[in-house]
């Protein structure tokens, strides 16, 4: 499977979650929390503008200075960041350099509704090393292990790996 921001965003979030998902075991559209999340989504698109297909990428809008993109809660704001500079490296590929903002629509852990990312130098050496990262768990014959997190609970993958 080709690397996309959705894969960058598991990577951060539980390597195990982005092991499945890139070989191809998609359980998410059985669950009730990502369809509420992909509501929650659209129905921002709407309002705003209208999603940006590049090559495998979605992006969700594309000003003057930011590439913005929007996420339901800013519960993993780390794996949404990374996913966002994972976007911005694409784009920056493309000859179009933008900052990224990312908008929550619920906030939970943090004091702000936004967060601006810009794709440093170094940060996109690190993220380069990322994408390298998660093209050999993606080639790998073992499934990494469980976090066993509270947030296990809501994931999409729980029944595949608690039942």
């Amino acid at each position: 499977m080709e690397i996309n921001g959705t894969l960058v965003n598991y990577y951060f979030h539980c390597k195990r979650q982005c092991y499945l998902h890139g070989n191809r075991i998609n359980l998410e559209d059985n669950s009730e929390i990502v369809k509420v999340g992909k509501a929650l989504h659209e129905r921002n698109l709407q309002r705003d503008s209208d999603e940006i297909a590049i090559e495998n990428i979605k992006l969700d809008k594309l000003t003057k200075n930011f590439l913005v993109e929007i996420k339901k809660s800013d519960a993993d704001a780390e794996a949404a960041s990374w996913q966002l500079l994972y976007y911005l490296k694409i784009l920056k590929e493309k000859g179009i350099k933008r900052k990224g903002k990312l908008e929550f629509i619920e906030k939970n852990k943090s004091k702000k509704k936004t967060i601006i990312v810009d794709l440093t130098a170094d940060k996109e050496k690190e993220l380069q090393r990322y994408v390298e990262e998660i093209k050999m768990l993606l080639d790998s014959e073992e499934i990494p292990e469980r976090l066993n997190k509270t947030s296990c609970r809501k994931c999409s993958y729980y029944e595949y790996c608690y039942i």
